[in-house]
């Protein structure tokens, strides 16, 4: 391990195995449901308020038929993604897999099987991780109380009858279903909860009390030890996330570095969403990746599959484009984390850092002219180069330890750039 490592913040160990989520930097997260045929944001039921009967029929329809998830782990695979994370059950209430605690699952769709089994099968079998998101709202389940989220917190009929609802009911079920899933389908290493909901003036909250968090905290460790659990049962665990934001600084609770990953889409909805219309490039994706990582962070990157089992045109492209940049310059993300303090970041640039391998890599968001300065560092860089083709970045050593790269007139042809620099 480098002596300029001891800088760098080190987060505190947590139940769950968090090393190797640390050194893989890149997921990939996968949301997909009824939601997909309606192809109006995942939230479509809430936003648009529709009745539990209305919601049927996309229930009646739901047939993937070109579903091949051996083709989405290849695509995830070669985008340079480490693990997964899928939507066992998302906010609606539908399960992607022969659960035996309810009949609001995919086998009794036009589709006909359990596609969570294959899914899980296709990944593992590309050395990807495995992680199950599961939602702890479920706006299908009679036992489910209304609240400020729910698509009936406008129907004051459907309110009224909340007083024969029971949401321990609810919550046996949750159990029941988080059970099965860590049995049945081998080994899981993230269990990603979402989420614990605020109280307003009408309706009360549900959080920990109402989860009863720490007795299936509990039962999650037992059934899974040295599994990742997530932060939104109200209870921190092994992992603080971020979502649709890019922290400033590394992300801390109580003033102390943790573990955590950003959590982003490539558009601005999560499931498909057939007419939205800001997609990120792939420059932008990049950069965000790289940034994450610059402050000790990971990147979950979303994919919302299509009714019929494919990932969106716009999506495969993308993950086509970051996987060109990511062959050619992973070394710069894989094992790396927000560089020492001492190592001063010039302006439009990131900065990540191997402490193994004692190299720092200088990410170039904007190409400038000819020259690079490195301020304190002519003593630190034994050699650079530029890491897409292994070709020589000259150095400048200069009064005042002041380092300086000569770097081509034109940039290289990769999204971003990247220069690895071997310190001494």
């Amino acid at each position: 391990m480098s002596s300029y490592s001891q800088s760098i913040p080190l987060p505190a160990p947590t139940s769950g195995d968090t090393g190797w989520f640390t050194k893989s930097r890149f997921g990939m997260f996968i949301h997909w449901g009824l939601y997909a045929l309606p192809a109006r944001h995942e939230w479509v039921k809430s936003r648009e308020n529709i009745s539990t009967e209305d919601y049927e029929k996309y229930f009646r329809h739901f047939d993937p038929d070109l579903y091949d998830p051996a083709l989405w782990a290849d695509l995830a695979s070669e985008a340079g993604m480490k693990y997964f994370v899928v939507t066992t059950k998302h906010h609606e209430g539908f399960c992607l897999w022969d659960t035996k605690y309810s009949e609001y699952k995919a086998p009794n769709t036009p589709a006909g099987r359990d596609l969570l089994k294959p899914m899980v099968e296709a990944f593992r079998s590309k050395g990807l991780k495995v992680g199950f998101y599961h939602s702890l709202l479920d706006w299908h389940h009679p036992e489910y109380t209304v609240d400020n989220c729910h698509p009936m917190r406008i129907n004051e009929a459907y309110i009224a009858a909340d007083k024969g609802r029971d949401l321990k009911k609810y919550v046996e079920y949750l159990y029941n279903q988080t059970k099965e899933l860590l049995t049945g389908f081998g080994k899981i290493d993230i269990l990603w909860y979402d989420f614990s909901i605020k109280g307003n003036e009408k309706f009360p909250g549900k959080g920990k009390d109402e989860w009863q968090s720490e007795k299936l905290i509990s039962i999650i460790r037992q059934l899974q030890p040295g599994i990742i659990i997530n932060d939104r049962l109200q209870i921190d665990q092994d992992i603080k996330t971020p979502e649709q934001v890019q922290p400033v600084e590394w992300v801390k609770v109580d003033g102390k570095p943790v573990v955590w990953e950003a959590c982003q889409t490539l558009s601005g909805s999560w499931g498909y969403h057939r007419d939205e219309e800001s997609w990120k490039s792939v420059e932008m994706l990049v950069k965000m990746l790289i940034d994450t990582v610059s402050k000790g962070g990971n990147l979950l990157l979303n994919v919302g599959p299509t009714g019929r089992g494919e990932l969106d045109y716009r999506a495969i492209r993308a993950l086509k484009g970051i996987g060109g940049w990511m062959k050619y310059n992973n070394r710069s993300i894989y094992g790396c984390t927000q560089a020492p303090d001492s190592f001063k970041c010039p302006a439009d640039c990131r900065f990540t850092f191997n402490p193994e391998t004692n190299r720092l890599y200088l990410h170039v968001f904007s190409w400038p002219f000819k020259h690079i300065h490195l301020e304190g560092m002519s003593s630190t860089v034994d050699y650079a180069q530029l890491l897409n083709d292994a070709s020589e970045i000259r150095l400048l050593r200069k009064e005042n330890d002041l380092l300086t790269l000569e770097i081509p007139v034109k940039k290289p042809n990769v999204e971003v750039p990247v220069i690895e620099l071997f310190l001494r």
